[in-house]
């Protein structure tokens, strides 16, 4: 197949995404961070543990970045600079601050190296299934290259525009799903608060024009008490949208609901809530408590 990759980051998503590049036939380096669970049962489906950052970026072609935000990317993308051959590629699947993602482009392009932005929409699962969506960012040639690389675990690629477009277009994804979850949450307290149990709620929303897939995990979690229902943490809605505030700032364009939306989400990481073990449904529980209707 010509490429040999490299996957930094089998978290929730990432674990997915690696298992589907090895089971595909792809060389796959992967390294671990705190939960080795994941990098074992990669190991054990023919992936090679590598002990440093440095060694995987010596061995391989492609370099796969699934991690938290842009301050990560920035630490692993310094660590593997000095070791990278010229044509090699990192491609970047976490969401992050894309005026970030372009001054790293800038800084590898000085030693031959590509950087592709690569974020993803939807969830562990479609990781698992290798359903994905992606949105990338990159010029024609590095598109062509990584696009059967990527089609390992996507079944919707999309080529959005050049480097930084892909995370561009992320952002934007992320403002109208986690609007969706603080519309949500703040529904459901209402309805709570005036007498309207959550199912009589779903019974009208659900299959009518307000349905949508998003929604029905959503109340996978506030209808049937499913936790696992939509694995994205509250704490990584919250970076979302800060950098969804910058990226309208930095356009000049007012943010009256985005910012409120972050809002949401920064109100319930700073009220107590496990931002990094709490997910997006669990909203609709810290709007239900703050107005007192848990």
């Amino acid at each position: 197949m010509g490429e040999t990759v490299g996957f930094v980051g089998v978290g929730l998503m990432g674990h997915g995404m690696a298992k589907n590049i090895v089971e595909k036939g792809y060389p796959l380096m992967v390294i671990a961070h705190r939960n080795r669970a994941p990098v074992e049962d990669l190991v054990g489906r023919g992936a090679v543990e590598v002990a440093t950052l440095e060694e995987m970026g010596a061995a391989c072609s492609v370099i796969f970045l699934c991690l938290t935000g842009s301050p990560e990317v920035a630490a692993v993308v310094a660590r593997l600079k000095p070791v990278l051959a010229a044509g090699s590629v990192i491609v970047d699947c976490s969401t992050a601050d894309p005026t970030v993602t372009l001054q790293l482009a800038a800084e590898l392009a000085e030693k031959g190296v590509g950087l592709v932005d690569a974020p993803l929409s939807r969830t562990p699962k479609e990781a698992w299934a290798g359903t994905l969506d992606c949105m990338v960012g990159a010029d024609d040639a590095q598109f062509a290259r990584l696009q059967p690389v990527i089609a390992c675990f996507a079944a919707k690629i999309v080529h959005i525009g050049g480097v930084g477009d892909g995370h561009k277009m992320k952002l934007l994804n992320n403002f109208l799903s986690l609007g969706y979850g603080a519309l949500y949450a703040e529904a459901l307290a209402l309805s709570r608060k005036v007498g309207i149990p959550v199912a009589k709620f779903d019974s009208v929303i659900r299959g009518g024009r307000m349905d949508c897939g998003f929604y029905q995990t959503f109340m996978g979690y506030a209808l049937e008490g499913n936790r696992e229902a939509h694995r994205f943490t509250l704490t990584n809605a919250h970076k979302d949208m800060r950098y969804v505030e910058a990226m309208a700032n930095a356009a000049v364009v007012a943010t009256p609901l985005a910012s409120a939306i972050k809002n949401s989400y920064a109100h319930a990481v700073a009220s107590g809530s496990n931002g990094s073990e709490d997910y997006v449904p669990h909203l609709a529980d810290v709007i239900a408590k703050a107005n007192g209707a848990a």
